[in-house]
C-alpha cells in the first residue's frame, strides 16, 4: 500500500481557507483533515475537536515537550500546532491529509516531511482582504491592520511552495485545490496507479 500525501495549504487570514478547504473535503470525502490545535479563545461557532483543539499555554507547552506535535508556532501571541498521532496514522494507513497552516507551520512541516506538498492561497488583491477581514467584525481594527501588516512576510514566503491558487471565485479555487490533490495522484513516482492497475 502506497503512504498517502499530506497537503498544506497556507495563506493570509481572511483569504478563505477554511471556505475552501470546506469545498475541497466535500467533494473528496477520503481525505483526512487534520486539526490543529491552540491556545487563542475559540471564535464564536467554533467547537473544541471540530475547527481546532483549544488548549492552555501550559498544555500546549506540554505537548511541544513530550513530542507530541508534528510542528508548531507562535503566532500572533498564540501558539498554533499540528498534533503528530493522528497525522502518521493516516499517512500510514494509505489516506491523504489536508491541513491549514501559516507560514512557519508550513516551513517547519517541510522540513520535517519533505515530501509534503504545499499550496499558498492568495486573495485576489490587498483591498479584497482588507474588506474581508473588517467584515468578520470578530476582530478589532488594530487586529485586522496586524494582519495586513503581516501580509508582506507571508508573501515573501511564495517562492517555498509548490502551488499557487487565488481565491477570486471560491468555486474555481476549490476546483484548482482538488486538481492538484489529482494530479499529484496520478505522478507515475507515487505508485497508486500499481494499486489500481494490479487489483
Amino acid at each position: 500500500m502506497a503512504r498517502g500525501l499530506l497537503f498544506v495549504i497556507s495563506g493570509p487570514s481572511g483569504v478563505g481557507k477554511n471556505t475552501v478547504l470546506n469545498g475541497v473535503l466535500e467533494e473528496r470525502k477520503d481525505m483526512f483533515y487534520s486539526i490543529s490545535a491552540t491556545t487563542r479563545p475559540p471564535r464564536r461557532n467554533e467547537v473544541n475537536g471540530k475547527d481546532y483543539y483549544f488548549l492552555t499555554k501550559e498544555e500546549f507547552e506540554k505537548a511541544i515537550e513530550n513530542g507530541e506535535l508534528l510542528e508548531w508556532a507562535l503566532v500572533y501571541d498564540n501558539y498554533y500546532g499540528t498534533p503528530r498521532k493522528a497525522v502518521e496514522e493516516r499517512l500510514d494507513k494509505g489516506q491523504h491529509v489536508i491541513m491549514d497552516l501559516d507560514i512557519q507551520g508550513a516551513a517547519h512541516i517541510r522540513n520535517n516531511m519533505p515530501e509534503a506538498i504545499l499550496i499558498f492561497l492568495l486573495p485576489p488583491s490587498r483591498e479584497e482582504l482588507k474588506r474581508r477581514l473588517l467584515g468578520r467584525k470578530s476582530e478589532a481594527k488594530a487586529a485586522v491592520e496586524k494582519r495586513l501588516a503581516y501580509l508582506e512576510k507571508e508573501l515573501a514566503s511564495i517562492d517555498r511552495y509548490d502551488y499557487v491558487v487565488v481565491n477570486d471565485i471560491l468555486e474555481n479555487a476549490c476546483r484548482k485545490v482538488a486538481a492538484i490533490i489529482t494530479a499529484e495522484e496520478a505522478r507515475a513516482d507515487r505508485g497508486y496507479w500499481r494499486e489500481q492497475f494490479l487489483t
